[in-house]
């Protein structure tokens, strides 16, 4: 709670420094996306306590139909009830507030994957039986995205997929030969696109394309450059002056470099890993199948997408655009993010209630079956986190 809520506050105000003068030049209103930002975070703390408090049986019952209703979002953007932005069909617009049903479908694939795959744990060694199943209906929304198009969230949803089926049980071969297939597939659709080719190749050397595809990754470079150890100070950027695009979403990282210097990068970094740890504690308390596994897609749904946005601010990946969670400027993204916490929250009370519980009935003596699907964590006899049962 104390991460999230500090990446939320440093967020906001990283956002309203970074949009400042866009948004003055743009809208003439300097605080025009930091109030939007704050309306976001409203409604996805909102969300987040809504969230904590639902029963996680009732996230189970959801689950289909909340994917079902994904689906199809994903298919009505597509159409003429979408809105286009550079050149891609992603969002729903209603007003001045836009929606993007590619981030509720990695929630709801993973909502969906924790509640269906505990039920089929014997039949996880079968390729046929266990694996391919989760790989279609993965594979319908990936489609759904791609035709979008958005390349890197397709590659990121694939991603969520197979680490959610290795982690239930799938061999580790199958998750190789499924790599190997897909990978043809996605050097064609890089090769493609012009723009997709070009992304590539300013990765690999940015400098030789100065004014052209690398010139956002090395205003990146600079805006870290420029920080150096303590930054230059809050509001004080200066790439942020319409030399850094995108600087208040997919760039944010690099204006936290930029203001508060290698200090602040690793603030941010430390609280993604403090979200890791404590997400993955959870997970191994957990009561049960469903809730471990659940509590693991959703942390890796939070610090996979930081690891992306980190990777490609430092040129360590292709420039894609990837928010940063809690973060970055992007109503959608805030609140899926946000929910997604609410639930790890609420399962983490749940475990805990479950141990005092079970503490209660045995009359203070070792308790047995705490821990992700009934299995004692730690030494014989002990409570999660290494606590003696007595």
């Amino acid at each position: 709670m104390v991460a999230v809520a500090s990446l939320c506050i440093l967020g906001a105000f990283m956002v309203y420094s970074a949009s400042y003068f866009y948004a003055l030049k743009k809208f003439e209103d300097p605080s025009f996306f930091f109030k939007k930002q704050l309306l976001w975070l409203a409604v996805g703390l909102i969300s987040m306590l809504a969230a904590s408090r639902i029963r996680l049986e009732t996230w189970g019952r959801l689950a289909a139909p909340l994917l079902l209703l994904s689906i199809i979002m994903l298919g009505l953007v597509l159409t003429g009830l979408g809105t286009e932005v550079g050149g891609g069909r992603r969002w729903f617009r209603l007003g001045g507030f836009s929606f993007q049903p590619a981030e509720l479908a990695k929630f709801s694939l993973i909502l969906y994957m924790a509640g269906s795959l505990p039920r089929k744990e014997d039949s996880m060694r079968s390729f046929l039986k266990g694996v391919l199943p989760y790989l279609i209906i993965g594979g319908l929304c990936v489609v759904l995205v791609l035709a979008e198009p958005d390349f890197g969230m397709a590659m990121t949803m694939l991603g969520l997929v197979l680490l959610m089926v290795f982690i239930a049980g799938m061999r580790f071969r199958y998750v190789a030969m499924t790599v190997l297939a897909a990978a043809p597939m996605a050097v064609f659709l890089v090769m493609k696109q012009p723009y997709r080719v070009k992304r590539v190749v300013s990765f690999l050397n940015p400098w030789e394309h100065y004014e052209g595809s690398g010139f956002q990754l090395i205003q990146s470079l600079l805006s870290f450059m420029a920080g150096g150890g303590a930054g230059v100070g809050l509001g004080s950027g200066r790439q942020k002056l319409f030399f850094l695009p995108e600087a208040h979403t997919d760039f944010l990282l690099a204006v936290v470099g930029e203001e508060l210097g290698l200090v602040g990068v690793l603030i941010v970094l430390g609280l993604f890993g403090l979200i890791l740890h404590r997400g993955l504690q959870i997970s191994r308390r957990a009561p049960d199948a469903f809730t471990s596994l659940l509590a693991t897609g959703l942390t890796l749904l939070i610090v996979f997408q930081a690891i992306l946005n980190a990777g490609v601010s430092v040129g360590l990946l292709p420039t894609k655009g990837m928010p940063l969670p809690f973060m970055s400027y992007g109503g959608t993204s805030i609140w899926v993010n946000l929910m997604a916490a609410g639930i790890l929250l609420g399962i983490g009370r749940r475990s805990h209630e479950t141990v005092v519980d079970r503490m209660r009935g045995y009359g203070g003596a070792p308790v047995p079956g705490i821990g992700g699907r009934g299995k004692i964590w730690g030494s014989q006899g002990r409570l999660p986190g290494g606590t003696q049962g007595s």
